[in-house]
This record gives structure tokens, sequence and C-alpha cells, in this order.
């Protein structure tokens, strides 16, 4: 077997038991994990999955929707800034999740289309939509405060939380433009550094 072929076939086999890990049932989470929210969502691919599959790595949070021409994309152009901030080795550290506020528009198809479009790293980046029933939940645990209009689209606070493997809001920013806020990134930074 050739080298390329071998660390391909490793990298594989270390990628499948990352996802075969077992994830710490929320009862092992502190009491103050946003993991503890029993929410379900879909992402990009159609793939379900519990919000407390998200525990175990850092994470930035924020909420969105992909119909949005104004103040979503400038959020995440935000979080890549915030991103770009970052060394490769916290970056590749760094795993991103968007959960949509527009669950019955932001399909599977719909948000595949918007990672697509702003060429998001969707080996980090997750786009998400929740189950209808659990879309206040989450929004109140990110503090994300959200109001559907008339015309179908929404009124909603635009905000970027940190979030440590064990699901602790660790920081928020609500900067969208400009370099990020520089003391967001060092609490980033801090977290990817934690043990």
């Amino acid at each position: 077997m050739n080298r390329f072929l071998a660390t391909l076939l490793a990298t594989a086999l270390a990628l499948l038991a990352l996802l075969a890990a077992p994830r710490a049932p929320a009862e092992e989470l502190p009491g103050d994990s946003v993991y503890r929210i029993p929410a379900r969502l879909t992402d990009s691919t159609g793939r379900e999955f519990h919000f407390a599959e998200a525990a175990g790595q850092v994470r930035l949070v924020s909420m969105f929707y992909a119909n949005c021409g104004y103040v979503c994309p400038m959020l995440i152009e935000q979080v890549r800034r915030v991103e770009s901030s970052l060394d490769d080795a916290e970056r590749a550290c760094l795993r991103v999740l968007m959960i949509s506020i527009d669950p019955e528009r932001d399909t599977p198809e719909v948000l595949a289309a918007l990672a697509a479009r702003r060429k998001v790293d969707a080996a980090r980046w997750t786009l998400a939509r929740p189950a209808n029933d659990d879309l206040r939940k989450l929004a109140a645990a990110l503090d994300v405060q959200y109001r559907k209009l008339d015309d179908g689209e929404f009124n909603h606070s635009s905000v970027i939380s940190l979030i440590d493997a064990q699901g602790r809001v660790l920081a928020r920013t609500s900067r969208l433009s400009g370099a990020p806020d520089a003391e967001f990134v060092a609490a980033v930074r801090k977290a990817l550094a934690a043990p």
C-alpha cells in the first residue's frame, strides 16, 4: 500500500473512531450546560442529531436564517473573521454551529446551498435547523430574540456565543462589522488552549 493510501486509511479510521465515541449523557454535563436542552436538529446533509452531540469541542454558535439578505451574511462573515484571527492549529480545533430560526423554509437543501454559496468549511461548520418545538428553547439558551414578520422575514438579535466542550457559554459578542471583538477572540483562544 502506498504512503498516500495508508495516510488516508489512518485518517478515515481516526474519524470513524471519533464519530463512534460515546457522548456524555446530559446528566453528566454541568448544570449550566446548554447541551442539557433536549433539542433535535437536522443538518445540511439531512442528518438528524441531538443538540447534546455538539458536546466535546469548543464551538461558536449562532442563530440565523438562510433567506436573510443583510444581517445573517454579516453574521457569517464575522464568524469567519473570528476564525481568521486564530492560527491554523487553533482554527482546526474550533467548530461552528449555525442554527436556523426559520426551520420551515431552511430545509437541508437550502442550508447546503447556503453553505456552498458562502464557501464555509463543511468539515468544521454545521448549518442546521431545529425541530419546530425546540426552536424557542434553543433561542432562549443562546440569548437570541427573534420575531417573525408578516412578510416572512425575521427581526432577530445577532449573537455569537462561545461554548466550551461541556456546553458552558464562556463569552458572547454582537459585533458584526469590522475587526472582531478582541476580548471575544482572546476568550476563544483561551477556551481552545484549555485541557
